[in-house]
């Protein structure tokens, strides 16, 4: 037990009733405590505490005289009153006892002590005492596990330090030279118990009152250093008088690398090594720090020392990196105009510490996974969590150098930079600068696919990100049934018309495939079937994509496969079947733009589109988007982005900004040539606020012109004449180092990417094109279908069961599909000509 600066009396000769005076189910313990870090001597047995009042236990004590003799500048009790009537309407402030303490001098210290002031019972929640503490520190919940049912609390991260059997009240000496003679006890009619005594003897304030202070740390054992967190041995600093956070590693780069990153305003490369760290700190100076590695001390250090500078022994360094903090409004404005800029903003120190605005994450759950926790509001990419805000924020920003790092969508220029708070300073201004208008250009941004956020959360971090749509999507994961609550039909518009948010749905079989359905005015049901991970547990196969794709046509609305081909069952035969309007691509891999390429060669019209998937705090709204072309004569409307999108007006993005022309004709046109083909005259240009490599014009798959910037650039351009021969496809895109991924800090790590949809060229009368290969891919893909529906599929008795369908065979309605596009692909393949 630490003892050190105090000393707890002997009051076994007073002890004259057991812990169970204290009520029924109370966890009090007796023996050598230690309470916030300090020793108390509390009794065991029959005999453990001190009772009075006027019950006849108590003996009718009246008054009790402890000796102290000794020179001690505070006095420690800790006691507990029995009963409180205050819940019946009882005055507050009633006197339960008075405490004289006499010094050497003969100079006595009479101390009433008043229920709700110097003690209080701990039956009643809302009724802490005003100047005495709890007996048990506030803690940290388990950081790495925990039972189901604390799911959503886990997310406070700390619980409060309810008292277990007492409140702690502490008596300051005024005169600390003179020795404290005795304190006589006095009660004054209400039952209650005294303890324990124990004597400060240093001249340190008991319980620290201080705020937490950020604390470095660093490990001087290699092997330890290079330790990941979240290792089944935890590492935690343990601090006995005084609390301190869950640790965090620090940035792997310095403040000067970090501001010369071409990720301004997107992550940082996140650091998972157990040094170097930072922990928020309070304590009192005679705390000892512990860095403690599961139940194993790496080493410790007395924080009265750390508060003087830094501190190094064989181990480890530990240093405070705070020199003071101010309560900062901060606004973002738009450089153009000066009005408040709906942005997301990242603060820290220069030591890599988060400064994040009031209401917002430094370290999103922990820096654990986010799956449908804790989602909106929030933004982690790397090292770095982001806070989504209106344009203003108010927090705690550090005095002297703040490194901020602002960004909004990819059309304006990412902030990353230095900026001083100075003693008193309240205010601070940001600008952000718009590099490029799209919607002047009459491209509209959209992303296909999100989840769990809710509607007006998905309008807040529309407008932070740039964006104009989001397709908010109700699903289904077994026993989870998600945004239930947001579909209405119709969409929610900002005030000024500029963004909005539309709760549609993505429909979802394991093995057959997902299906994003947009513009739904009505549901679709199921949201899923056929079982785990999309319908619940021991589910049957209800439907087809095909009947989902035909109930969204049939209200208006528009079908799209996401994060294509995969699951790969049936898209092969909703394409065959004209059945889908666009493809969704969020992974920059050869595998998908091969797949997609596949069907545009075997004659398919298939617009391509970008969106998040975003499932998590890990991935930005809008991070990979759709633009949309939308003629001048049209106006911006949900209606006319989606109408434009399956006219193949699009081009997907995860950064760079495209433009392309083949002929002089846009994104999603058919450009004619005579029947012998003809050389047509490409155009392309990428912009990026990401540095990007490689720009290059693919045909019909193949790739015929390129253009490079080895170091990456913002901007790359190519003209070209290429020779057509035949009906053809040409697409833009454009990526990292001969068009490798450079991946996002974002949870998956997708690549810095953007690709258009076709522009089709025609050699003589219609576009069309036949690729044998490509279709007889599709045909074995219908037919292993066809194959899982009759042999493996799980259903319910016939004779047992009425379906949603009403039809009478069950197998003859899931079949009907495919055997269409069997149907298709064979006369295609049969006859050279679109079915």
């Amino acid at each position: 037990m630490n003892e050190a600066g105090y000393r707890p009396l002997d009051l076994s000769p007073f002890w004259n009733a057991g812990l169970d005076v204290l009520g029924g189910g109370q966890a009090a313990v007796g023996g050598e405590q230690l309470l916030h870090g300090l020793p108390f001597r509390i009794g065991e047995g029959a005999n453990a505490v001190v009772l009075f009042g006027d019950d006849e236990h108590a003996q009718e004590r009246k008054r009790l005289k402890v000796a102290i003799d000794a020179a001690a500048p505070w006095v420690l009790v800790a006691h507990r009153l029995l009963g409180s009537r205050l819940s019946s309407g009882g005055p507050v402030g009633e006197i339960v006892a008075l405490y004289t303490f006499r010094l050497a001098d003969g100079t006595e210290h009479n101390v009433p002590i008043r229920e709700r002031f110097e003690i209080g019972d701990i039956g009643t929640w809302g009724q802490l005492p005003f100047l005495a503490r709890p007996d048990q520190k506030s803690r940290l919940l388990d950081r790495w596990s925990g039972p189901w049912s604390a799911t959503g609390f886990r997310q406070t991260e700390s619980n409060f330090g309810w008292p277990r059997a007492y409140y702690l009240w502490c008596w300051r000496n005024p005169t600390p030279q003179l020795p404290i003679e005795s304190l006589a006890i006095s009660p004054h009619g209400p039952r209650f118990v005294v303890a324990a005594i124990t004597l400060g003897l240093t001249d340190e304030e008991p319980f620290t009152r201080d705020g937490s202070v950020p604390v470095r740390i660093d490990l001087k054992d290699a092997t330890l250093a290079e330790r990941t967190l979240g290792d089944s041995a935890d590492l935690h600093l343990a601090v006995d008088r005084g609390i301190a956070t869950y640790v965090y590693a620090l940035p792997g780069q310095s403040a000067e690398e970090f501001l010369g990153d071409g990720f301004a305003g997107w992550g940082e490369r996140n650091n998972a090594k157990a040094s170097p760290l930072y922990a928020e700190v309070t304590a009192i100076p005679s705390a000892t720090v512990a860095v403690n590695i599961g139940e194993d001390t790496v080493d410790t250090v007395r924080w009265g020392n750390v508060l003087k500078g830094p501190v190094e022994t064989e181990q480890i360094r530990i240093q405070i990196v705070e020199d003071g903090r101010n309560w900062v409004e901060t606004v973002v404005v738009d450089d153009a105009t000066g009005r408040p800029l709906p942005c997301r903003v990242h603060f820290r120190s220069t030591d890599g510490v988060p400064y994040q605005p009031h209401g917002h994450h430094g370290h999103v759950n922990s820096n654990n996974d986010t799956w449908h926790i804790d989602v909106g509001g929030d933004l982690r990419l790397g090292q770095i969590s982001y806070a989504y805000i209106d344009g203003r924020c108010q927090g705690w920003l550090p005095r002297g150098e703040v490194i901020v790092d602002v960004a909004r969508g990819y059309e304006y220029e990412p902030l990353r930079q230095r900026n001083r708070i100075e003693p008193g300073q309240r205010r601070l201004e940001l600008r952000l600068r718009r590099w490029i208008n799209m919607n002047e250009q009459r491209w509209f941004s959209g992303d296909t696919h999100v989840h769990f956020l809710s509607t007006q959360g998905s309008l807040f971090e529309a407008q932070a990100e740039d964006l104009n749509i989001v397709n908010l999507l109700q699903s289904q994961w077994g026993s989870l049934f998600t945004n239930t609550e947001d579909f209405t039909g119709e969409p929610l518009v900002s005030t000024d018309g500029r963004t909005l948010v539309w709760a549609n749905q993505e429909n979802r079989q394991h093995l057959m495939g997902h299906m994003i359905l947009l513009g739904l005015r009505q549901p679709v049901y199921p949201w899923c079937s056929d079982g785990p991970d999309e319908g619940e547990l021991g589910g049957t196969l209800e439907t087809t994509l095909a009947a989902w794709a035909d109930a969204c046509h049939a209200q208006g609305g528009t079908v799209i496969l996401p994060h294509f081909p995969n699951p790969n069952g049936e898209p092969a035969a909703l394409i065959a079947t004209g059945r889908v309007d666009a493809v969704e691509m969020i992974v920059h891999q050869a595998s998908n733009h091969l797949e997609y390429y596949r069907y545009l060669s075997s004659g398919y019209r298939l617009p391509l589109v970008g969106g998040t998937d975003k499932m998590t705090s890990s991935v930005a709204v809008g991070q990979y988007r759709t633009y949309v072309r939308i003629p001048a004569d049209e106006p911006f409307t949900y209606a006319s982005w989606c109408r434009n999108l399956r006219l193949g007006r699009t081009f997907l993005s995860g950064g760079p900004l495209l433009e392309f022309s083949v002929n002089g004709a846009g994104i999603g046109d058919t450009v004619h040539l005579p029947d012998a083909g003809g050389t047509v005259e490409v155009s392309a240009t990428a912009r990026s606020v990401l540095p990007v490599h490689t720009l290059q014009i693919v045909l019909n798959g193949e790739v015929v012109e390129q253009t490079d910037e080895p170091r990456g650039g913002r901007t790359l351009s190519l003209n070209a004449r290429v020779p057509v021969t035949r009906n053809s496809w040409l697409c833009a895109r454009v990526s990292g180092p001969n068009y490798e991924s450079i991946p996002h800090y974002d949870a998956w790590a997708r690549g810095v990417f953007a690709h258009t949809s076709p522009i089709y060229v025609a050699c003589g009368g219609e576009w069309s094109m036949t690729d044998p290969a490509g279709l007889q891919y599709m045909l074995t893909l219908v037919g292993g279908s066809l194959d899982y529906v009759r042999q493996l599929s799980p259903q319910r008795p016939p004779d047992r069961v009425t379906h949603h369908h009403g039809e009478a065979d069950h197998i003859v309605y899931l079949e009907r599909p495919f055997l269409e596009a069997q149907a298709a692909l064979r006369a295609r393949l049969g006859h050279g000509a679109p079915a």
